[in-house]
């Protein structure tokens, strides 16, 4: 009898140990926080680090929609960097606007003529009009340059080449310029074939790969550090910095850079379909999934189509009110790297009555190698591979100007 009790005690207390431990598991993964990633801070929310270098000056915004100042740390709400500079007192003589306009709604490469914003009363220079380069009579009444715009990290986006030419022209002018950092969506990796400078134009104006993991604001110290400006002329520069950042950051970008670049899709897609601009292949222009596909009216027809109308972004899309038979990548796996697998499934798509390669493509492309390359048939290993050594001697150059890891 006493054996009985003492055994059933022992089993109540073994059985009341591993209820004990099961809920002492149970409740430590429910008191598991995931760690929450501190956003960046912009460099223009970082007024602290650069409005003592404004004050008592007359100054000069390069800015468009994305010039903004966020208003919480979501990136929810936000005021435009020239209105929360005039609410400052800061002397904002005029406005400077890249590719796109100050709204950010012209056409890819359609010039923009001179203005008035409204809301201020500010005028704006177009530096994608009658000229690309502040001229001395636009900066006569500018002491300091501010430069905000958000980049995407590739070559052919035409921000790094307005920011040379201000850069340059404030170094002529003796008028120093500030570069408000922002992420670069693309930062996670460096490819592409490197600029050859037989093929420079406003689409690619350095020897840097068509996607180069730098933020605006690095490249703005590689452009100077490389003496790159006409003339080796050295621009006094200073960046505001971001912070909670590095190149491997994941950045959802709230405002689209640009009409043609609606989301974090297309921005991903961006380096491996805008490539199709040296082609006759419309890259979903004239959709509301810009970059997120790539068709024809001449490609075999599949269960993929759409019809390019007038948008914001093109006013005459490629194959405009014609069916485009193509590829939807929409829900393709984010890419770590520049591909070449959409542009030769394309070629191989056309029809050999047809043309593919347009004039512009060795501009695009940086180089006219890369066009050879794919109508000789070679795979997208063995062209990766030509352009491998001008990477590396790229990465070497890079690590001098980086602000993050």
């Amino acid at each position: 009898m006493l054996i009985n009790v003492f055994k059933n005690t022992v089993l109540l207390c073994l059985m009341v140990l591993i209820s004990c431990g099961n809920f002492s598991r149970s409740e430590s993964k429910q008191e598991v926080v995931p760690v929450q990633q501190t956003p960046p801070i912009v460099g223009a929310n970082q007024t602290e680090a650069y409005l003592k270098l404004l004050q008592g000056k007359r100054v000069g915004i390069v800015a468009n929609q994305t010039s903004v100042i966020f208003k919480d740390p979501q990136q929810k709400t936000y005021s435009h960097v020239v209105d929360s500079l005039l609410k400052l007192n800061i002397n904002v003589a005029k406005v400077f606007s890249p590719e796109h306009g100050f709204r950010g709604k012209a056409d890819a490469g359609e010039l923009v003529d001179d203005s008035k914003d409204i809301k201020t009363g500010l005028p704006i220079i177009s530096l994608h009009g009658k000229n690309r380069k502040p001229t001395k009579e636009q900066l006569k009444d500018v002491d300091i340059i501010v430069f905000d715009l958000q980049d995407v990290g590739v070559r052919f986006y035409t921000y790094l080449s307005t920011m040379h030419y201000v850069m340059e022209a404030c170094a002529e002018a003796n008028i120093p310029v500030i570069v408000l950092d922002r992420p670069n969506p693309n930062a996670h990796y460096i490819d592409g074939p490197v600029l050859d400078l037989a093929y420079k134009s406003f689409v690619g104006m350095h020897p840097v790969p068509l996607v180069y993991g730098m933020t605006i604001g690095e490249y703005a110290k590689m452009i100077n550090g490389e003496h790159w400006l006409e003339n080796m002329v050295n621009c006094t520069l200073t960046v505001i910095p971001l912070k909670n950042y590095t190149h491997q950051t994941s950045y959802s970008l709230p405002i689209k850079p640009s009409p043609n670049l609606p989301n974090d899709k297309a921005i991903n897609l961006y380096p491996s379909l805008d490539i199709f601009r040296g082609t006759t292949i419309n890259a979903g222009r004239g959709t509301n999934f810009q970059m997120q596909c790539y068709g024809a009216s001449f490609f075999p027809k599949s269960d993929f189509s759409y019809i390019p109308k007038p948008n914001e972004g093109d006013k005459h899309p490629r194959f405009e009110n014609k069916i485009c038979y193509g590829v939807d990548l929409r829900n393709e796996p984010t890419l770590h790297k520049f591909t070449l697998k959409y542009i030769i499934d394309a070629y191989n798509k056309t029809p050999k009555n047809e043309t593919f390669f347009g004039p512009t493509f060795t501009v695009h492309a940086g180089n006219e190698i890369l066009q050879k390359q794919i109508e000789s048939g070679l795979t997208e290993e063995k062209i990766r591979a030509t352009w491998q050594e001008d990477l590396e001697n790229f990465k070497k150059i890079r690590i001098n100007y980086l602000i993050y890891k």
